[in-house]
């Protein structure tokens, strides 16, 4: 899977943005978290649920797989219902 071509995503001030292109259904400005940040940035090229949740537990100190899975999915699954996943 990976980021939709459709969806350009942007930095300002530290906060991270996603905003769909023309050719986009969604019509809005998506504000994401540090962690949504880091998966849509791990969406930039062609990846995995799994190979994402691994880069996290790389990255990240005192987290646990079980809560790192849902929470992926569950970021995936919100991308999934504005288009932004090409899979």
């Amino acid at each position: 899977m990976k980021l939709s071509a459709n969806f350009l995503t942007h930095v300002t001030r530290g906060e991270h943005y996603m905003i769909p292109a023309s050719d986009a259904s969604f019509s809005g400005i998506v504000k994401n978290n540090e962690t949504a940040a880091f998966i849509v940035d791990c969406l930039k090229s062609d990846t995995t649920a799994s190979a994402i949740v691994d880069r996290i537990l790389d990255e990240y100190d005192g987290v646990d797989r079980q809560t790192v899975e849902r929470d992926v999915a569950g970021i995936l699954d919100k991308l999934r219902t504005i288009g932004a996943l090409d899979e």
